[in-house]
C-alpha cells in the first residue's frame, strides 16, 4: 500500500467545501447603538452600555462605566468575566483576594465567586470592557446571578447564610 504525500492545497480546499462564511449580521455595532443601562437599573452606581446587536449567542460584550471614588455591587453569577480596563485604575475583591489593577489590564472572574470592583480615583471614571458568557448559560438554562449590594464578601456570606 502507498501513501499520498500530504498536500495543503487540497486539505484547505475540503475546509473551504464544508465549512461557509457566517451569515450573522451586524458585525460592526456603533458606539451610539449601545444600549446604554443607567445606574438605577443595575443597582450599582456603575453605568453599563450593552452591545446587544451583535449577534452572539454564547457571550455578551459591554462596556462598564465606575464614576470616580465609588464601585460596583458585591455580586457573584454562573458565568465566567472579563473585564479589560480601559482607562482609569482600582482594584478588585474576588472571594478574600484583592488585587489593583490599571489602564491595559484584564480581570478574571471565576464562576460563582463574590467580586466587587472599585475605582480608587476621586476624579476619573473607570471605563471597562466587558466580556462574559453569560448569553451560553442562559441557552443552557443555567444562567444565575445574586447581588448583596455595596457590600463585603463577608456581609454577603452572612447575608446569603454561607461559611468561607
Amino acid at each position: 500500500m502507498t501513501t499520498q504525500p500530504f498536500d495543503l492545497g487540497a486539505f484547505l480546499g475540503g475546509i473551504t467545501d464544508a465549512v461557509r462564511p457566517g451569515t450573522a449580521r451586524p458585525f460592526v455595532v456603533h458606539a451610539g447603538q449601545l444600549e446604554r443601562l443607567p445606574a438605577n437599573q443595575v443597582h450599582n452606581p456603575t453605568e453599563l452600555s450593552i452591545a446587544g446587536l451583535l449577534p452572539s449567542s454564547t457571550f455578551e460584550i459591554f462596556r462598564q462605566t465606575i464614576p470616580p471614588g465609588l464601585s460596583s455591587d458585591m455580586q457573584r453569577h454562573y458565568h465566567e468575566t472579563v473585564h479589560y480596563v480601559i482607562e482609569g485604575t482600582g482594584h478588585s475583591e474576588v472571594e478574600d483576594d484583592t488585587e489593583s489593577w490599571s489602564t491595559g489590564d484584564f480581570i478574571y472572574t471565576p464562576p460563582w465567586t463574590w467580586h466587587r470592583h472599585y475605582n480608587d480615583s476621586t476624579e476619573h471614571p473607570v471605563e471597562f470592557l466587558t466580556i462574559e458568557n453569560s448569553r451560553l448559560l442562559a441557552l443552557l438554562g443555567l444562567a444565575r446571578r445574586q447581588s448583596a449590594g455595596l457590600s463585603s464578601v463577608a456581609e454577603a456570606r452572612i447575608r446569603f447564610k454561607e461559611q468561607p
